[in-house]
């Protein structure tokens, strides 16, 4: 399906305050472009699962749908969902298949729900390779109108968008990202699609150590995705996964599937998107879901800091935040950190870079002043038990740190820096945070990492790493910081003959809604589909369901159609739940 310009896309008061980088992700959803097959494909999965649903899904499921706007009869519109979303303080965007996890997780913090626009083809109605409208909105909304699933889902969304990812996380993405388009566009070669699925078992045969971002991805998948609540012998299900999949609703509960209590555990438990989970987990409530993501966050890079952290920072090549004790936030793409005694002592790096304070822009430290990058010591000065952000203005005074003066501190560890106060800054307590420098010199023994010539040196003040993580401390600091796949969907291209059928759904369609069962039109539709479509089991059930109550030779006809059909195990257990739905 082709995506429409994004200026036509309408912004609500949720959406209106996401960063600017994210919108490159958002597309307009092409609502015009669901054919009328698509519009059968959702209406026989909703129908089918909300009858099988009702008695094994999570109680919240349900009454959720009413509140988030899902329709059962139609494909619903993102505006119409928007406007329902709002009264939970939720809405939705479509975007373009699978994104990139961190920016997914960001518009999770932002009580954004991300819907792909695509819709599953007819071949892939029991199960899609590929996220779309079905698995997002009929089965992630639901289950936010409870609230407190919905501050879990927003709590993760805000670590999410914080973990540390790693280059093999970006490679297993796009080729799962590549994978998902091909198999789920009926036009790819077989070909195409098993060069793509090798490429993604090779991936996953080679990942080294799990990054925070592939660790809580799997906390993601094991719970949002493929989560199990209650009681661990009879569970009820909640994971969107399992809500928008006819066939993995009922696997899933089946003995053949090992039940394992949901602990910190899932997080080092990687997943095969490519198959049937062998496994699930099970939560005994929602409150356990954020008790367990509590305990994770508590081992991320946000909250420990460190030199192990800034390495992390380092390896994932991407841009990030390392904030020291004072508050003072250092957003760039870092290459280098010197340490001494297991502590960062200095932090590099040579691109743009913006410092920040409570996630605020520092003014006048924006990427247009540090364009040339970064560079500060971190650390207690040499001899002295006080650090330089808890000294008084007597100690600062007493160690010459004062505006005006020539200063030489050197560092624990070997870091020395020599030259002229200028200015400082300070936070709203009054904390020193960031002191410049003319006429300088920084060197590391007898390495220089700062010369006098390059113009005035910034020392950001801090005795240690408190805390580090992806991305900008401000998100409106850098621009272009999310850049959209090189993948798309590619549109489907239709056959004369398929959308000849196309038109022929649109017809059932217009008779089942008009209530008025007119056999003179539906006996050619019937005649029409045998003669040329003799596979297209999905409108023959719907024209059944219009005579289902009318005692006419034609509903019989079309009964034996659909009974030849169920012979072939391809369509048996489609066409047996669409008859038991029917009767």
């Amino acid at each position: 399906m082709s995506k429409s310009s994004k200026s036509e896309i309408e912004f609500n008061e949720v959406t209106s305050k996401l960063p600017k980088s994210l919108h490159t992700f958002i597309v307009k959803q092409p609502y015009s472009e669901y054919t009328h097959q698509n519009q059968a494909v959702w209406r026989y999965v909703m129908r089918l699962n909300i009858d099988y649903l009702k008695d094994v899904a999570h109680k919240s499921y349900l009454k959720g749908l009413d509140l988030t706007g899902i329709l059962i009869d139609e494909i619903p519109m993102m505006e119409g969902m928007n406007r329902i979303l709002k009264d939970i303080g939720w809405a939705a965007v479509a975007v373009d298949g699978f994104i990139p996890p961190n920016a997914f997780m960001e518009f999770q913090a932002h009580n954004v729900l991300v819907i792909s626009s695509e819709i599953r083809t007819i071949d892939h109605i029991g199960y899609t390779p590929a996220p779309d409208i079905i698995h997002e909105a009929a089965g992630h909304a639901p289950i936010i109108a409870n609230p407190e699933y919905s501050e879990y889902l927003r709590r993760f969304g805000e670590l999410g968008s914080k973990a540390i990812s790693s280059p093999e996380d970006d490679k297993i993405y796009h080729a799962i990202r590549e994978l998902s388009i091909l198999k789920e566009n009926p036009n790819s070669s077989q070909k195409d699609i098993l060069l793509a699925t090798k490429k993604v078992e090779d991936i996953q045969n080679n990942m080294t150590e799990l990054s925070e971002m592939a660790k809580i991805r799997n906390l993601h998948w094991w719970s949002v995705e493929y989560g199990l609540i209650g009681d661990i012998n009879n569970p009820k299900i909640y994971g969107a996964g399992l809500l928008s999949s006819i066939d993995e609703s009922k696997e899933c509960l089946s003995p053949e599937i090992k039940k394992i209590p949901y602990t910190i555990e899932a997080a080092d438990t990687s997943f095969d998107i490519t198959a049937t989970q062998p496994h699930l987990f099970v939560t005994p409530s929602f409150s356990h879901l954020s008790y367990v993501l509590e305990k994770f966050a508590n081992k991320m890079s946000v909250r420990t800091g460190g030199l192990s952290s800034v390495n992390k920072l380092i390896n994932s090549k991407k841009l990030g935040t390392i904030q020291l004790s004072t508050g003072i936030q250092i957003s760039s793409v870092f290459e280098r950190v010197i340490s001494y005694d297991n502590n960062p002592i200095y932090i590099q790096s040579s691109h743009k870079t913006s410092l920040s304070d409570q996630n605020k822009e520092l003014i006048g430290h924006g990427i247009n002043y540090h364009k040339d990058g970064f560079g500060s010591p971190i650390g207690k000065l040499e001899g002295i038990n006080i650090a330089i952000e808890d000294m008084s203005p007597t100690d600062l005074e007493a160690y010459g740190i004062v505006e005006g003066k020539f200063v030489e501190l050197r560092f624990e560890g070997g870091v020395c820096v020599k030259g002229k106060i200028i200015t400082g800054k300070r936070d709203i307590q009054g904390k020193i945070q960031l002191i410049s420098f003319s006429n300088c010199t920084v060197n590391y023994n007898s390495e220089i990492l700062f010369n006098p010539d390059w113009g005035t040196y910034d020392m950001a003040v801090g005795k240690n790493v408190v805390s580090v993580f992806a991305g900008p401390a401000d998100d409106n600091s850098f621009e272009n910081t999310r850049k959209k796949p090189n993948t798309t969907s590619a549109p489907i291209n239709y056959s004369e003959e398929e959308l000849e059928l196309h038109t022929l759904y649109g017809e059932v369609r217009s008779i089942r809604d008009s209530k008025v069962c007119e056999i003179l039109k539906i006996e050619p539709i019937y005649n029409n589909i045998k003669l040329n479509f003799p596979d297209e089991w999905l409108i023959l059930l719907e024209i059944y369901e219009i005579l289902f109550h009318q005692n006419l030779d034609l509903k019989d006809k079309v009964l034996v159609s659909l009974l030849e059909l169920q012979k072939n195990e391809k369509y048996s257990n489609l066409i047996t739940n669409g008859l038991r739905l029917i009767k």
